[in-house]
């Protein structure tokens, strides 16, 4: 058995004390052996949480932020991470200085580590002590092994609370995938269930006072504290709907904006320091290997796209547009990924491993409003960039890539869906599946819109819009197996999750299934 398998079925009571110490964060509940390390000073030193990310067999990235409207230019900030919760056998530790220009965010990476195992980690600063989190680094390249992941996007402040984060973070899971949208850039309309604080987002100043206000959110910080994060962004981390160097509003200082955003970003994820921005540039992708079980593209829908096909007049972004009004759709030369991450993806796919899995950020899977002959579609999505879609899946197919699953967000649906070589040819196989997530809190369409274009859309096994809530999955390398999870009350940050449905997929035959 892997370390994996071995170290999760140690004593039940680690797990049972887990889960209390998750309520009582998601509740703003303090346990009493947090309690005892507030010291020195009244101001929060950890307001934001802490955070985990990006795990490696030996490595990976430990997050947080000190606060306080009275901090030096310079904080000396401890970190320390041990192979039990009570931190009696500490792995590594170390001193990173939390800097007034990077707003005291710390990237801590400790190497060394074991592969595939549980770790425990915390900060020190200013006489204060963080909460402890709970991470896990990936397993051995050669090593049998299991995943548990959860799939998540999409988490508007102002629409709704977050009962998904909080129920999430009670799983047992190893891995939390987010594909886009952690903040939302826009002011909020007059009576908000929960007000953004500020308007529009240009500055670097006004993105970083709006992740601050999202990861002050109980269960979100509980979440971040469970599982160690991978993450791709999407589109209102900078700007909706932009497109490379264009922005929606067609602005003039689009590439400025967009170094502001992708700083503050950086700032407030666990990515390694060798991410951090140059100017309006930011590589997210990347690939990361999970024992021989599966291989993770991570990729990039924003940077490096071509702007969007057919706009409305004067704007940037996206529009509805039929097919024989848009001859760009089908152009061959435009890409949503950008010709070298293409190439990259391409070249990259994994062939001795049971799964490939692709994180993206949105429906691939071709969703047509109209009858395909006539062909209505959203150009913001794949369906902009047909021939791009069709290069990758193409290239699954012809090079037999085993396993192959891509996942995505963005809509604020569950869908669940086969993906073909070729959407225009009825003889085309399943290549591969899909499972797009539902949002954590950002409303969706009404239904009954969704409902009436699914005649044209024989490859979704699954559409629902009106559920707010994630995905979770269990992998081992016959079979993947999925929970859609759907909030029962978006506007109560206690209310019920539960099952919306299961569906699995085999390794062998590509194509999910309901279970």
């Amino acid at each position: 058995m892997s370390n994996l398998h071995s170290t999760r079925a140690q004593a039940p009571g680690r797990a049972i004390a887990r889960r209390q110490l998750i309520v009582a964060a998601a509740t703003g509940a303090a346990a009493p052996w947090l309690l005892r390390h507030a010291q020195a000073s009244d101001a929060p030193r950890f307001e934001l949480g802490i955070a985990s990310g990006h795990p490696r067999p030996n490595s990976l990235v430990l997050w947080t932020r000190v606060t306080g409207s009275d901090l030096p230019e310079r904080v000396d900030v401890r970190w320390e991470i041990a192979r039990d919760e009570r931190f009696a056998d500490v792995a590594a530790r170390g001193v990173e200085p939390a800097l007034a220009a990077d707003v005291h965010c710390v990237h801590a990476e400790p190497a060394g580590l074991e592969p595939g195992r549980p770790y425990w980690y915390r900060f020190e600063a200013l006489g204060q002590r963080s909460p402890v989190g709970r991470t896990r680094t990936a397993p051995a390249p050669d090593a049998p092994a299991r995943l548990r992941f959860a799939l998540a996007s999409c988490q508007r402040w102002d629409h709704g609370h977050y009962a998904a984060w909080r129920h999430m973070a009670g799983e047992e899971l190893d891995l939390v995938m987010f594909v886009g949208d952690y903040i939302y850039e826009t002011a909020s309309p007059p009576g908000a269930l929960r007000a953004h604080e500020g308007g529009l987002l240009r500055t670097l100043d006004q993105y970083r006072a709006r992740y601050a206000q999202y990861k002050r959110d109980p269960a979100l910080q509980a979440a971040h504290a469970a599982f160690p994060w991978l993450l791709v962004w999407d589109d209102h981390e900078v700007d909706n709907d932009y497109a490379g160097a264009q922005g929606q509003l067609l602005q003039s200082d689009f590439t400025t904006q967009r170094a502001a955003a992708y700083q503050a970003y950086w700032e407030h994820m666990p990515f390694p320091k060798a991410a951090r921005p140059r100017g309006p540039d930011m590589r997210i992708y990347d690939r990361y290997a999970w024992g021989r079980l599966a291989r993770i593209h991570a990729v990039d829908d924003r940077q490096y796209r071509d702007p969007q096909a057919c706009p409305r007049p004067g704007r940037g972004g996206s529009n509805t547009v039929k097919l024989k009004d848009c001859p760009a759709l089908i152009d061959p030369k435009r890409s949503l990924l950008g010709q070298a991450q293409e190439r990259w993806l391409a070249e990259g796919w994994d062939l001795s491993r049971s799964w490939n899995l692709l994180a993206q950020q949105t429906l691939m899977a071709r969703f047509s409003w109209l009858d395909p002959a006539e062909g209505l579609y959203w150009t913001d999505g794949w369906d902009g960039y047909a021939p791009s879609r069709n290069r990758l899946l193409q290239t699954v197919r012809d090079r037999k890539v085993p396993g192959m699953v891509t996942f995505g967000g963005d809509v604020h649906a569950h869908y669940v869906a086969d993906l073909l070589a070729d959407y225009d040819d009825p003889r085309s196989p399943v290549v591969a599946s899909e499972f797009c997530g539902t949002s954590i809190s950002s409303r969706g369409l009404v239904q009954e819109r969704v409902d009436a274009a699914l005649k044209f859309n024989p490859h979704l096994h699954h559409a629902r819009a009106d559920q707010r809530g994630y995905m979770a999955f269990d992998v081992d390398e016959r079979t993947l197996q999925a929970r859609l999870m759907a909030v029962a009350r978006p506007e109560d940050a206690t209310s019920e999750v539960s099952v919306a449905a299961r569906y699995a997929v085999d390794a062998r035959q590509p194509g999910p299934q309901r279970a």
